[in-house]
Parts: C-alpha cells; sequence; structure tokens
C-alpha cells in the first residue's frame, strides 16, 4: 500500500512509522542477565547490556535476525 501524503510526512520529518521495539518481562535480573548471555551465545547481537535503565528498569536489548529489538526486563 503506497500513500503519497505519508510518504511526503516523512520525506520532510525525522519521524518513523511501525514498531519501536517488543518487551518481554522474565521475572528477575538473574534471567535478565542468563537469557542475554544465552542468546548471545547462540548467535544473536546483543545491542544493550543488562543494566538499570533512568526510568528505573532492569533491562538488556537484543536484535532479532530481522534486527527488529527485544527489551528483556525484569
Amino acid at each position: 500500500m503506497h500513500r503519497p501524503d505519508i510518504s511526503e510526512f516523512l520525506e520532510h520529518r525525522d519521524a518513523k512509522l511501525g514498531l519501536t521495539h517488543f518487551a518481554i518481562s522474565v521475572g528477575s535480573k538473574q534471567k535478565v542477565a542468563t537469557l542475554t548471555e544465552t542468546i548471545r551465545n547462540n548467535g544473536f547481537k546483543v545491542i544493550g547490556e543488562p543494566r538499570t535503565t533512568g526510568d528505573g528498569y532492569y533491562e538488556s536489548v537484543i536484535a532479532d535476525p530481522e534486527g527488529n529489538w527485544i527489551e528483556i526486563t525484569e
């Protein structure tokens, strides 16, 4: 589907459409760290190491094979 009005809007702004990321809660800091390491060991890219974010969440961020970002949260 093509909508010229959206294409023109995006050409003139720093805007993106669509999904930003997924977030999955695993229940604990240890599970965040363990799952992140398992994912890394299976060849996937870790975008952000496990950490506490500025808004208080403990998370890591990985990329799936299509480049989508997935937050693994406590």
